[in-house]
């Protein structure tokens, strides 16, 4: 916005013999001129939104990845989001945010894929931890690289601003087996993830989360992560799905045993997936993501064989810990953090979420 014009009045109230501005006018000029110029700063700067992550940081549980293809997810980043490889020429570019703590430049992509496909090669971590997810590597299940998914493949708004996803059509996967920050062992942890609602299957699995360290299935409790999809083999949640999981590893859990009848479908077209886990015991939430609060899915003890837990660090998107890359999904964004998030916490993350305008 253009600063309001100003004509300075013509004075019109006396003070002994003359007026102010008859007896000063260099100072009723530098007045005049200092009114403009802070106008003007007031209208050009851009104040950063509070982001997921600043949330987190308040409640003790500061995000140790942060990964998202529609928005910055602290107030303060100012970085690339993605990076992107056209196929015409093979060349790159990083997709980053129009301002600190604003929305995806989509202008970028739409710019360098013109006339030709992109696929997405990198989905930076906008923490300060270089938790980067890459083209996951062969696995134990899929004994062979994933490939990147289509950048153009599903657009949409974010807060009345163009936005793009990654899109997973199976083959497709992203992983980070060197990270620094994320929870081992039997440390608490918490993560969510935005996803759509209307895109999914009942394969193994599309995933966001932690995994083993070298793609190999390590048995159970060697994984935390969010799950979401109609996949029912191991267990389930009610009714027919989607549902908000668990995948801890050789299972996914909807709660404590392998049908939990609490844990229903969420029918939206913007979703919000949370997986929390803690010494003993884990927790699943899940929302509408454009509107509303989260829903408590489960809340209590591991199941059998998951207590303790050897969780072993690693950070995988769109398939399981040992590169079952089958599944089908659309991601967003997510983060994980350090920590066990308490209840205020995931509350107000949620309400960011909704107030950041998915799909408006």
């Amino acid at each position: 916005q253009l600063p309001c014009h100003h004509k300075t009045p013509t004075p019109t109230h006396s003070l002994g013999s003359g007026s102010i501005g008859q007896l000063y006018p260099s100072t009723m000029r530098l007045c005049l001129a200092l009114f403009i110029v802070v106008v003007y700063v007031c209208a050009s700067c851009v104040v950063e939104a509070e982001g997921p992550c600043d949330i987190y940081a308040a409640g003790g549980t500061p995000c140790v990845a942060a990964h998202s293809l529609t928005r910055a997810l602290f107030a303060a980043y100012n970085g690339p989001l993605y990076q992107v490889q056209r196929a015409s020429d093979k060349t790159t570019t990083d997709v980053g945010v129009v301002a600190a703590g604003g929305v995806v430049n989509a202008v970028t992509q739409d710019t360098f894929c013109a006339q030709t496909s992109c696929t997405v090669q990198r989905i930076y971590d906008q923490s300060n931890r270089s938790n980067h997810l890459d083209l996951a590597p062969p696995g134990g299940a899929a004994h062979h690289s994933d490939v990147g998914t289509n950048a153009t493949r599903t657009r949409t708004t974010l807060g009345g601003k163009p936005a793009y996803a990654a899109v997973f059509e199976g083959g497709m996967g992203y992983r980070n087996d060197k990270t620094s920050g994320i929870a081992t062992g039997d440390e608490p942890e918490s993560m969510y993830m935005v996803v759509s609602g209307t895109h999914y299957n009942n394969k193994c699995c599309f995933d966001y989360g932690n995994a083993e360290t070298d793609a190999i299935d390590h048995g159970a409790g060697t994984m935390e992560a969010i799950y979401w999809g109609t996949c029912g083999g191991w267990g389930h949640g009610g009714g027919d799905g989607p549902w908000v999981m668990a995948d801890l590893e050789n299972g996914l859990w909807a709660g404590d045993a392998r049908v939990n009848p609490g844990n229903m479908p969420i029918q939206a077209d913007f979703v919000t997936a949370m997986v929390k886990g803690r010494a003993g015991g884990f927790s699943l939430k899940g929302g509408n993501a454009q509107q509303g609060p989260l829903t408590t899915l489960f809340d209590g003890p591991r199941p059998n064989h998951y207590n303790p837990m050897k969780k072993q660090g690693a950070i995988i998107l769109g398939i399981g810990g040992d590169n079952s890359n089958w599944a089908v999904g659309t991601f967003f964004e997510g983060v994980i953090t350090s920590g066990f998030a308490s209840n205020a916490t995931d509350d107000a993350v949620q309400a960011n979420i909704v107030a950041a305008g998915y799909g408006k």
